[in-house]
């Protein structure tokens, strides 16, 4: 089986990567445009191509070229936060380069099945009588991050309706692991407990909203929930992601600080505080464990230590 992996050296893209070589008779092809760093273990391994996926005709080329027999989509604007500061780019590229890719499967590889990965921040502003979250919870988004995921979530759908293009969707909510950029709350703590004890900042560690509770999953599940998605669910069908339990972000952090000696200042960062948030998050996972069976394997502790062990090293 040929795979085509896009944002392969991001978080959940490294991670996917490792995964499919793992698996046996898979030739992984991955899409890079910068920084490579998190797949330089795996160089020897992989079919690496680098260019842009706003550009048509490379992407066009690529997928006529390897003639992959899976694609999953992963590369894309991650910081929701950041989507405020910056909505156009945020748009231009989860939109613009997905689009390029479904035109590009489309002419040269119609029967690829193909993966869309969007987020559950296509809910955006949830009610109580919504939760848990199933796939038909009416879409709200209250990000310019959420606006473009919803884009991305209905033209893959629009592709499966119009050229019956197997495309499928995976909704997945938080996830975090080692590796994970310090742009997210977890690891934004993670890594500051790591320097504290280097001595390379102040006791004191800078937080946002840790009343808000969200479902976190181990990164390593979730790229395991996609690959059972692309290859045993149904084309056209969209799919949840998620442990199906809500966690304060405060016991995240509570957490990390009991793997720690040092002790600790709290400082709340307005910075960190976006303009819109919602109080918890919470997904109903029925349709994905009823097509797939995935359950998630990792306890969030274990989780959390390798996330602060991984700075810890990155830091040393």
């Amino acid at each position: 089986m040929r795979v085509l992996l896009t944002g392969i050296a991001g978080f959940a893209g490294s991670h996917l990567a490792e995964y499919l070589l793992d698996r046996e008779n898979v030739e992984v092809h991955g899409v890079i445009h910068r920084n490579d760093k998190r797949i330089q273990h795996l160089r020897h391994r992989l079919h690496l191509h680098r260019g842009d996926l706003r550009n048509a005709l490379w992407v066009s080329e690529l997928a006529q070229s390897v003639q992959p027999d899976f694609v999953l989509h992963l590369a894309a604007w991650s910081d929701v936060g950041g989507s405020w500061q910056q909505p156009w780019t945020t748009y231009e590229l989860n939109i613009q380069c997905q689009l390029n890719l479904l035109e590009a499967l489309r002419r040269w590889r119609p029967e690829c099945r193909s993966l869309v990965v969007t987020s559950n921040e296509v809910y955006g502003l949830v009610e109580p009588a919504d939760l848990p979250l199933n796939e038909a919870t009416p879409f709200r988004p209250n990000s310019p991050y959420g606006v473009s995921k919803i884009a991305q979530d209905m033209m893959a759908l629009q592709y499966w309706n119009s050229h019956q293009l197997p495309t499928l969707r995976a909704r997945s909510f938080n996830h975090l692991g080692p590796g994970q950029s310090d742009e997210f709350a977890a690891s934004a703590f993670a890594r500051q407990i790591a320097e504290i004890e280097l001595g390379l900042r102040p006791p004191v560690v800078t937080v946002g909203n840790l009343a808000a509770e969200r479902d976190f999953t181990d990164v390593r599940d979730v790229v395991r929930a996609y690959w059972l998605i692309v290859t045993q669910g149904e084309a056209g069908q969209v799919y949840n992601i998620g442990s199906g339990q809500s966690r304060p972000v405060r016991w995240l952090l509570d957490t990390l600080l009991a793997m720690t000696d040092v002790p600790v200042e709290l400082v709340v960062d307005p910075a960190r505080l976006r303009p819109s948030d919602v109080p918890i998050s919470v997904c109903d996972n029925r349709r994905l464990v009823a097509a797939t069976w995935w359950q998630p394997s990792i306890d969030l502790n274990q989780s959390l230590f390798d996330l602060l062990e991984s700075w810890r090293n990155r830091l040393r």
